[in-house]
């Protein structure tokens, strides 16, 4: 019996030995197989937090990630529902060596530094109930990675040389509050009339300006950029109409500039130009900014419809190929306030990612030594009710696809960057 009891021993202990030999390296697929995808991406950004490398497997069953094994890794994965597979270093370098087959539209990226990352949001100085709705805001949250929040104050006080990567919520940056359907309410605007008059501006307006030039700035000097919905259109509005007055009495006391139209100057934006300005309906009546919003009059429109994502070359355009990574390529269309940016408006500097039957959807572009994406709409899961938005619960989608391309630019500055040639 004795016998018996330390050959069971004797073979456990071998068992464990090689198992723990074999279990070298954690996979975490991001195809169908995934459990939750966006909290992957968690998982990832947790891991580099820890001083860790990821290899990002570009087109390898949804851009999975591969990592060293570690029991934290493993168990940080069960604890969020992550689906993953440990394999053996054999294994691992197998799948390296498959995604170098120069035959394979497939590539290994490696992620080495957890990018630190701000949102600019105006809950950082009131309720801003509307702006709760944000989708950055939430799946940063649901994803479980940290951020901090910054608004005017901060950006005007130099402090975005401190990060690596800044969202835009849905911002008006031409100093007009949003002009739509109540969104801002008389706290928010007096928040930003505060700023404004503590750092020595006449009008939020000119304030807006100042903001939209520093991020630029930041964007020119090694920083990433990453705006939503009306954030994009009107940081280039802001930037095109420098010096002159778009901004109507009801806001600002007093009247525009006549010949603004024919005086802005496109040389000056990022991704936007050949666009035309809407005329205003009223303080808190609805209106566009200008036509580069491709459903400008139509209000706050809800698209039925889909939009692709490119299939780039993951060996030459490393970029764009990683900010594509998806286990879908057809995408459900989703409404904003700027839904999705005319063709004509889109700079031919700007590269399209993603594009609907009529408009471009997901563009990028590089300005300096930064590099910028702006994605249109609000949510690309929302729904609108009751005349409010109302957050998404992304416990009921954590595959979407929509919400993986704002992940994808979570990560993106953590890799290795290579200029596209495209």
């Amino acid at each position: 019996m004795k016998q018996y009891v330390s050959f069971l021993l004797l073979l456990l202990v071998s068992f464990c030995a090689v198992t723990l030999s074999w279990a070298n390296a954690i996979l975490i697929p991001m195809d169908d197989q995934q459990t939750n995808h966006l909290k992957a991406y968690g998982i990832a950004y947790k891991i580099l937090k820890d001083d860790q490398d990821v290899d990002w497997l570009l087109n390898y069953r949804g851009g999975s990630f591969l990592t060293k094994y570690s029991t934290a890794v493993e168990t940080e994965c069960r604890v969020r529902g992550v689906s993953f597979e440990t394999v053996s270093d054999a294994k691992a370098a197998s799948i390296r060596q498959q995604l170098s087959d120069p035959d394979l539209n497939m590539n290994v990226v490696t992620l080495q530094k957890a990018a630190k990352i701000i949102v600019y949001s105006p809950v950082k100085v009131g309720p801003a109930e509307f702006e709760n709705t944000d989708a950055v805001l939430l799946v940063l949250t649901y994803a479980e990675i940290p951020f901090e929040l910054v608004y005017d104050e901060e950006i005007l006080k130099g402090d975005l040389a401190k990060y690596d990567w800044l969202h835009l919520h849905h911002e008006d940056f031409t100093g007009q509050y949003g002009r739509n359907m109540h969104r801002q309410s008389v706290a928010d605007i007096k928040a930003q009339e505060d700023i404004a008059h503590k750092y020595g501006f006449a009008k939020v307006s000119q304030m807006k300006l100042s903001v939209a030039k520093k991020i630029k700035e930041f964007c020119a000097g090694g920083g990433y950029l990453f705006a939503m919905c009306s954030a994009g259109e009107t940081l280039d509005i802001a930037l095109a109409a420098e010096g002159l007055d778009i901004v109507g009495s009801q806001y600002d006391g007093d009247g525009v500039d006549a010949d603004a139209q024919q005086k802005l100057d496109f040389t000056k934006t990022l991704a936007f130009g050949n666009f035309t300005l809407e005329a205003d309906n009223g303080y808190r009546g609805f209106s566009t900014f200008s036509d580069i919003n491709s459903s400008a009059g139509r209000s706050y429109e809800q698209s039925s419809g889909f939009f692709e994502l490119f299939n780039f070359s993951a060996k030459w355009d490393v970029i764009p190929a990683m900010l594509c990574q998806n286990h879908e390529s057809i995408i459900k269309e989703f409404f904003g306030q700027t839904t999705a940016f005319r063709k004509g408006a889109v700079k031919p500097s700007s590269l399209v990612m993603g594009e609907g039957k009529s408009s471009d959807r997901y563009i990028y572009g590089e300005v300096g030594r930064g590099q910028w994406t702006f994605y249109g709409g609000h949510d690309p899961e929302g729904s609108r009710g009751g005349g409010f938005r109302n957050p998404t619960d992304l416990k009921l989608h954590p595959h979407s696809p929509g919400y993986r391309l704002i992940l994808n630019n979570v990560l993106f500055p953590s890799a290795r960057k290579k200029k596209r040639k495209t």
